[in-house]
């Protein structure tokens, strides 16, 4: 089978084109034309020498991920519903903004953490995406929005928010990190890439260590017993080692902050006491925290807060001298909100719609 070029990073590259007896310097050009240009046919890599593209064409390829559905919702959020093969599929969201332009990516093929909220979590498991998976949503969004000839780059933030736990699949996420890092390729800056993680603490880490970028925790209730029943992971690694974790990982990390995520879940986690808890569970780890409205799916057995529980939480906070943001919530008639990417699949998870109370 011949390799694909979207699985190598720049040292993958290198190690490829060292054993056709090229020179480091054509994985450079390889990069710009694969993930700068989005030129994908070999021939048209017009200062690779000719002996180079047919050797090239015999030994490599760039296959992307075909696109099966494109949503558009009425605030310019668009979806891409992405066939990953073995009847597997995956979603990537873009979300245009005053200032900044998102893709949200996905890294696995469903997930196994089970969150109680998350629609995707209903699906169960399948697969790890590939680098060439991973990577390729953004090559396929980046070509959607205009990228191309001249290197114009059309996305300005990525968010590995969407479907799939990320520290489960870091063999595969840090050489699409590199790739959305290295200048040759997308050019981001290592503050504008986010891992998003409900707290493998060992892979916070392992990410540390290896490819440092932004951190968003996936907190959502402020002392265990009411977070192991949310996210059920914390059984394994409860708060005080997820917050060490957090504190390690600000030692290399581009940002001088934690971002902690909370779905507001109207009369579960959402009371001034629980405001006022957090504010306290967290006054020793830098952070932001970002308040997320739950945005509902068939069977989800929860509610939105209202909006003025929402604003009293987040005064709360605010007053604790926690800087506090609520996000918008972009793209929920596509189902591509936050915690609905592939929400209209049938529950393979087996767990019974038992109601979650506050803790």
């Amino acid at each position: 089978m011949k390799v694909n070029l979207l699985d190598l990073d720049a040292a993958g590259l290198e190690a490829l084109l060292a054993g056709l007896g090229e020179k480091p310097f054509r994985a450079r050009q390889l990069l710009r034309w694969i993930h700068r240009e989005a030129v994908i046919e070999f021939a048209a890599m017009s200062d690779l020498a000719k002996g180079l593209r047919q050797r090239l064409a015999e030994v490599a390829e760039v296959r992307v991920p075909q696109v099966l559905r494109e949503s558009t919702a009425g605030d310019g959020t668009r979806k891409w519903l992405l066939d990953v093969g073995a009847a597997n599929a995956i979603e990537t969201v873009f979300i245009p903004e005053a200032g900044r332009a998102t893709l949200c990516v996905s890294s696995q093929a469903g997930c196994t953490m089970g969150c109680r909220f998350c629609a995707t979590g209903r699906q169960g498991f399948n697969r790890n995406l590939t680098t060439a998976e991973i990577v390729g949503q953004l090559w396929w969004a980046s070509r959607a929005l205009g990228a191309g000839p001249g290197g114009n780059r059309p996305i300005s933030n990525v968010v590995l928010m969407g479907m799939g736990e990320p520290l489960l699949n870091l063999d595969n996420v840090v050489p699409a990190l590199r790739l959305m890092l290295d200048d040759n390729a997308y050019g981001l800056s290592r503050r504008r890439v986010t891992v998003s993680t409900v707290g493998i603490v060992p892979m916070i880490d392992r990410l540390r260590d290896e490819c440092p970028v932004a951190l968003a925790v996936s907190l959502h209730a402020p002392n265990d017993a009411l977070r192991s029943r949310l996210v059920p992971i914390n059984e394994k690694y409860p708060l005080a080692e997820l917050f060490a974790a957090c504190r390690r990982y600000l030692e290399r990390a581009p940002r001088d902050f934690v971002t902690f995520e909370y779905v507001l879940l109207d009369g579960v986690n959402d009371a001034p006491a629980h405001a006022r808890e957090l504010a306290a569970r967290v006054a020793d780890v830098p952070c932001k925290i970002n308040l997320i409205p739950f945005n509902p799916f068939a069977g989800a057995g929860f509610r939105r807060s209202p909006g003025d529980a929402v604003r009293r939480f987040a005064a709360l906070l605010n007053a604790a001298g926690i800087v506090t943001t609520t996000r918008k919530t972009r793209g929920d008639e596509i189902d591509a909100a936050c915690g609905q990417l592939a929400g209209r699949v049938r529950d393979r998870t087996r767990r019974a719609q038992h109601p979650v109370e506050a803790a």
